[in-house]
């Protein structure tokens, strides 16, 4: 296997768990609060705590990595 194969099957696997990550962090949530919905006059704006936290700041770190992976792989496309 040659650098564009590797490189192509680790941003598939990652692609494959950033959707894990979001989606465990959309379980979370309220499926009104997804949608727009205020519901409970809740506020939109909370503190992060625990595994939502740790989910948060994974997705933001995975997002990054994916990115990056992206951009040499377009550059190293051959």
């Amino acid at each position: 296997m040659d650098f564009d194969s590797y490189l192509n099957l680790a941003q598939m696997l990652i692609s494959i768990i950033l959707v894990i990550v979001v989606l465990l962090q959309a379980r979370g949530g309220d499926i009104g609060a997804a949608f727009g919905g205020g519901g409970g006059g809740g506020s939109s704006f909370r503190t992060r705590r625990g595994l939502e936290k740790t989910l948060f700041q994974l997705t933001i770190a995975l997002s990054v990595v994916f990115l990056a992976m992206s951009a040499v792989s377009v550059r190293y496309a051959g």
